[in-house]
């Protein structure tokens, strides 16, 4: 990689001066390969230095066409000249409303909100104010966004006992501690009994049906369906990268399990600002002033709920994720990359296991499975740092600490390119 422009020096110290941490929140690079994008096409960016990178991170998943994708890029621009929102309900919303409810299991009806995080929030909102309980069951080491009750145990240091909830964010009142449960990931048995105890206070069970990279184990997910349903508790799903990743219409058809509820975002939104939660009529009937008592209606209300221009997005990107092949694409460009790491990291006599699904997946480097949380504890997070760097110097982008997002646009050269850098990189770490 070439070094870094005069003009960008001066943008990262506008940055460290303007932006807490010096960034947006989202990603915290060592100061030696840290970088500012001026421009992404296709499955590359570039830097403000016109370094050029190989991107795996893809905005954090929703950029499965890619950056600026032709389609998408029509679809705004026609969009943004009709007019950029409006506040009311537009035509655009209810056309990918219609293709949300037709292609989503769960969903009899849509409310749209602008993040994943407001998503998970709604569903949550919605589940409590149906089941008319207080109370969630969430997973150890799940994300479900940024609220109060997404950020209790996502990264505890501690094995707390199940299921007591630890906050992993400063602000958050201690009374909300009280109203999350914890279990672990893929245990099904541990999961059940929690639920038994609890079942009378719970409003939901919220989880990734692929928590992170973990991939659920086989008859966790139908395991955790089944005991909802027999205590009446709504089930979420957290779908806002699965769903149009793993399946069109998500996870949910992936693995054949049909929750009650599901949040959506990502992929869905073609990179801009949207996301929705869906779900079954009845639950859904909350937010209807009309259908509900005043104590139950839930009054959800945003300035860019369903806009019109990220609608048009959404249409754009879906409309191409339905194309024949495109699964199939997606799913073979993962794979090659996932086992290429695994197959380099053997060779070197690294301990490695891979995690996830091949259209979203990474490495852990340990000689156990990792089937939840707290077995990824025990992997060994200074090699993934140093590997993580050690890519990034060569032109390889990707989420940090760990997962990779491929895209319908990587090519072979990338993988090759990828996996070249890779090769380079791991006999170091030995």
């Amino acid at each position: 990689m070439a070094g870094r422009s005069l003009q960008e020096k001066e943008l990262l110290e506008k940055a460290a001066r303007y932006l807490p941490g010096g960034g947006s929140g989202n990603t915290n690079f060592p100061e030696s390969v840290n970088f500012l994008v001026r421009e992404g096409r296709g499955s590359h960016i570039w830097d403000v230095s016109g370094n050029e990178y190989v991107d795996w991170l893809m905005g954090s998943g929703p950029m499965v066409l890619g950056h600026a994708h032709p389609a998408v890029v029509d679809a705004v621009t026609e969009a943004v000249a009709q007019g950029s929102t409006f506040f009311t309900t537009n035509e655009k919303a209810v056309l990918l409303a219609e293709e949300l409810v037709n292609s989503v299991p769960c969903a009899d009806k849509v409310r749209f909100t602008t993040s994943g995080t407001d998503a998970c929030f709604q569903a949550m909102r919605a589940a409590r104010a149906y089941r008319k309980r207080e109370k969630v069951l969430k997973f150890e080491g799940g994300f479900h966004g940024t609220s109060d009750y997404a950020l209790m145990s996502v990264t505890p240091t501690s094995a707390e006992e199940y299921p007591v909830a630890v906050p992993n964010s400063g602000g958050i009142p201690r009374a909300i501690q009280e109203l999350m449960l914890i279990a672990p990931f893929n245990d099904l048995e541990t999961t059940s009994s929690i639920i038994g105890a609890h079942h009378d206070e719970l409003a939901a069970v919220i989880v990734e049906p692929l928590q992170r990279i973990i991939a659920p184990r086989p008859g966790f997910l139908q395991g955790l369906r089944d005991i909802t349903r027999r205590y009446g508790i709504p089930l979420i799903f957290d779908e806002v990268v699965t769903g149009f990743r793993l399946a069109y219409g998500g996870a949910q058809v992936y693995y054949g399990v049909t929750p009650d509820l599901c949040s959506m975002g990502k992929i869905m939104g073609g990179g801009y600002p949207l996301a929705a939660v869906m779900g079954r009529d009845d639950i859904m009937s909350v937010y209807d002033q009309a259908l509900v008592d005043s104590d139950d209606y839930i009054n959800q209300i945003g300035t860019l709920n369903g806009n019109p221009v990220a609608c048009a997005a959404g249409l754009a990107t879906l409309a191409e994720m339905r194309k024949e092949g495109a699964y199939e694409r997606l799913w073979s460009v993962g794979r090659r990359v996932r086992q290429g790491l695994v197959d380099i990291c053997t060779e070197n006599g690294l301990p490695v296991q891979s995690s996830g699904e091949d259209a979203i997946f990474d490495i852990y480097f340990t000689e156990t499975p990792v089937n939840n949380y707290r077995d990824g504890l025990a992997a060994d997070g200074g090699l993934m740092a140093r590997l993580n760097q050690g890519l990034l110097e060569r032109g390889i982008l990707k989420s940090w600490p760990q997962k990779y997002y491929p895209s319908l646009v990587h090519t072979d050269e990338d993988v090759d390119r990828t996996l070249t850098a890779v090769r380079e990189v791991v006999p170091t770490l030995v």
